[in-house]
C-alpha cells in the first residue's frame, strides 16, 4: 500500500488521481499490441498502488464514457481495450515520456499564438488554454501564447472548431526584447524547477527495496513524470537558469524506467489476462 511504502507521509507528495495510474499502465502493457485486458486484472494492479476496487472501478467508467476504453466480453470475463481515441491520447503521452526536458536544437525562433474566443464559449477557451499548455505553450499578453517550439497545434484548433478564432505567427525577437525575459514572463520557472527538485528527492532518496514491486513503481514514475513535464515548455538551454534540475530528474527517470522494465513486464503478465483481439 502506498502508506506502507511511506508515500502518503511525505509532505508536498503529488496527487496522483487513479486516472494517472490507469493511462500509464495502458501505456506500458496496451498501447499497440492489440490486446485487452482483464478487468479484474487491472484492478489487482491499482490494488497494488493503494486504489480501492470501487474508485478503480469508478475511473474506469468515467474513463469509457470519455471514449478512453471499450468494454470486449468473452463469454461472461469482461476486457478492457483502447478505443481510437485512447490510442491517439497515450500515444501523445508516450512522445512526451520519451522526448527530452530540454530543446538543444532551438533556431532562436518563437510560435506566436492569438485568439480571440467569445464568452458565449467559456468551456472552449478553458479547452484551448489546456491544450495550449500540453503544446508547450506559455501566456505572455493577454489573448498572446508563445512557444520556443514549432508545435503544429492545427489539429487541437479543428477539433475545438477554433481556427477561424486563432492566429499563428512564427517571429524572433527585435531590438531590445530579451528572449529569457519572455520566458520568465509566460512560464513559472522557479515552480518547473521546484517540481523536479522534488522528483529528485522522492525517487534518488530511497532504495529499491523501499519503493515497492517493479510494477507498482514504474507506473506511479510514469504518472507522476506526466504531471510533471505537462508543465514544463521544453525550453532551450539558453532560456533556462543555470544547472537546470530537469536535466537530472530525466536523467534518472529513464535510468529507474529502464531498470524497471522487465520484471514490470513480467509482473504484469502474471497479473494481467490478456485476450489478442481479431
Amino acid at each position: 500500500m502506498l502508506e506502507a511504502a511511506g508515500w502518503a507521509e511525505e509532505e508536498g507528495a503529488p496527487g496522483v488521481r487513479p486516472e494517472a495510474l490507469l493511462l500509464t499502465l495502458f501505456g506500458d502493457h496496451v498501447l499497440d499490441r492489440g490486446i485487452a485486458v482483464s478487468t479484474g486484472g487491472v484492478i489487482a494492479v491499482l490494488d497494488r498502488l493503494g486504489v480501492g476496487e470501487h474508485a478503480t472501478r469508478a475511473t474506469l467508467s468515467r474513463m469509457s464514457r470519455r471514449d478512453l476504453l471499450r468494454t470486449v466480453r468473452r463469454g461472461r470475463q469482461a476486457f478492457l481495450a483502447l478505443t481510437a481515441h485512447g490510442t491517439a491520447v497515450l500515444r501523445d503521452g508516450q512522445r512526451k515520456l520519451d522526448g527530452d526536458v530540454v530543446d538543444r536544437h532551438w533556431d532562436g525562433r518563437w510560435t506566436l499564438l492569438t485568439f480571440s474566443v467569445p464568452e458565449s464559449r467559456r468551456a472552449d477557451r478553458y479547452a484551448l488554454r489546456t491544450r495550449l499548455g500540453w503544446f508547450g505553450f506559455g501566456p505572455l499578453r493577454s489573448g498572446l501564447w508563445v512557444s520556443a517550439s514549432a508545435a503544429d497545434i492545427s489539429a487541437a484548433l479543428a477539433e475545438l472548431d477554433l481556427l477561424d478564432h486563432a492566429e499563428v505567427f512564427r517571429a524572433e525577437p527585435f531590438m531590445w526584447t530579451d528572449p529569457a525575459r519572455i520566458a520568465r514572463e509566460a512560464w513559472d520557472l522557479p515552480r518547473i524547477a521546484a517540481g523536479y527538485e522534488q522528483f529528485l528527492r522522492r525517487w534518488g532518496s530511497r532504495a529499491p527495496e523501499d519503493l515497492g514491486d517493479a510494477l507498482s513503481c514504474r507506473i506511479r514514475l510514469g504518472a507522476e513524470w506526466l504531471l510533471l513535464i505537462r508543465r514544463d515548455p521544453v525550453l532551450p538551454p539558453a532560456l533556462l537558469p543555470p544547472d537546470w534540475p530537469g536535466t537530472r530528474a530525466a536523467a534518472l527517470f529513464r535510468t529507474l524506467r529502464r531498470q524497471w522494465a522487465q520484471p514490470a513486464e513480467g509482473l504484469a503478465g502474471e497479473l494481467l489476462e490478456f485476450l489478442v483481439e481479431d
